[in-house]
């Protein structure tokens, strides 16, 4: 299992680095004096949420929003011999693959029997 962690793009980092700073400076200006420690709670999550951004947007590492989970699919190897062979004749017969590339991996599919 292949685990891959996704950080949002440039542009969205960028956007919510603005937004933060919005709210820092009216945290600033305004929450924090007409509310007090609640001013300043606001103050320093807008803060963060900046901080967070920033880093997404300025730098390789960042923080990731979510991870996606890939399970590794079996390979043509464990499958049955017949059910390569009905693959192989399926993208032959819907002209996917060439006649030349149907003869070598049908001979190869044979040779490993």
């Amino acid at each position: 299992m292949k685990r891959v962690r996704v950080k949002p793009g440039r542009a969205q980092s960028l956007a919510g680095l603005s937004a933060g700073l919005v709210f820092v400076v009216i945290g600033v200006f305004v929450v924090i004096p007409t509310f007090g420690w609640f001013g300043i709670l606001w103050t320093i999550f807008a803060g963060v949420i900046a901080a967070v951004n920033g880093v997404n947007a300025f730098s390789d590492k960042g923080v990731a929003t979510h991870e996606i989970l890939i399970e590794d699919e079996p390979s043509d190897e464990n499958k049955d011999p017949a059910e390569r062979l009905e693959t192989l004749r399926d993208l032959y017969d819907r002209r996917l693959i060439t006649q030349e590339e149907y003869e070598k991996r049908r001979a190869e599919i044979i040779e490993k029997l």
